[in-house]
């Protein structure tokens, strides 16, 4: 265990002044204003789904990404010491993910899974890949960090999607979406105060992840409340193209596709194929 408290970023740039400079610049009221909001978004997320007895509206997905992105980021809580602030947060974010996904296992009658549809392969392969070429240090625990940064600039992503299929506008979905957003929006800006202050601070993985997620928070800030969006026709035609191409993949190597076709008022037609012939063995609306 280390004598100072470090933030997990903080340690990527090595012991000495300037350390000691970017830990103090570290905290400041853009950072807090994240934090506090990255968990209000939480909060929300768990009151909605208990409120709601249901699932409705949330992207079991996102949810995966999350709880994959603070199991890999928070590692370092066992191999230095850290404040109490830190603590607490890294362990609210570990354990409510969780809590998060289990709520979804047990009200899993309300999942529309025909709206979740975002391929998670096409998110974890090319984030790891990143984080192997990019990382700061060829150690278990800072590629799993850097994995995590990479992946968090699209965990929101299958939530976006699910959004952008999604017709019913629930009052406690697009708070939770807001804050989430919001919270990377007062990262960046923590970003921009400790980049003026410090000129040689660099976090390229972080910010990577962060102008991917902002931009598409902007978007469905754009959707949501104008009713126009520039990435969601982009989106959803990526989307189902990948699918596509899982279904052919699943057909060859399994003997079976599960195809997802949508109608013009944006219902799902889901279809389960058998390899050898062109009937449809089952068919769900």
């Amino acid at each position: 265990m280390g004598d100072n408290p470090q933030d997990s970023m903080d340690k990527l740039h090595g012991a000495g002044p300037n350390l000691a400079a970017l830990t103090s610049y570290s905290w400041n009221v853009f950072r807090y204003l994240g934090d506090y909001l990255h968990l209000g978004g939480v909060v929300v997320l768990l009151l909605t789904m208990a409120k709601n007895q249901s699932c409705a509206g949330l992207s079991m997905r996102s949810q995966i990404l999350y709880f994959i992105i603070f199991v890999t980021r928070y590692l370092d809580l066992f191999d230095h010491t850290q404040t109490a602030y830190l603590v607490f947060f890294k362990l609210t974010y570990i354990i409510t993910s969780g809590i998060a996904l289990m709520a979804f296992y047990s009200m899993q009658g309300t999942y529309e899974r025909h709206k979740d549809t975002c391929n998670l392969v096409i998110i974890l392969v090319p984030c790891f890949t990143a984080a192997l070429l990019l990382t700061n240090e060829y150690s278990t625990l800072e590629v799993l960090w850097t994995y995590s940064e990479f992946l968090e600039g699209f965990a929101m992503v299958p939530q976006y999607i699910f959004c952008y299929r999604d017709t019913n506008k629930d009052v406690g979905v697009t708070s939770f979406v807001v804050a989430l957003g919001g919270y990377r929006v007062f990262y960046a800006m923590n970003w921009i105060y400790k980049k003026i202050n410090m000129p040689q601070y660099m976090d390229i993985q972080s910010w990577i992840g962060g102008l991917v997620e902002i931009a598409f928070f902007l978007d469905y800030l754009n959707y949501r409340f104008r009713g126009a969006s520039i990435l969601r026709s982009m989106v959803l035609q990526v989307d189902e193209k990948i699918n596509e191409i899982s279904d052919k993949v699943e057909l060859k190597v399994l003997g079976t596709q599960s195809s997802n076709n949508f109608s013009k008022d944006g219902q799902q037609i889901r279809r389960r194929r058998g390899a050898g012939a062109g009937d449809e063995e089952g068919l769900e609306v």
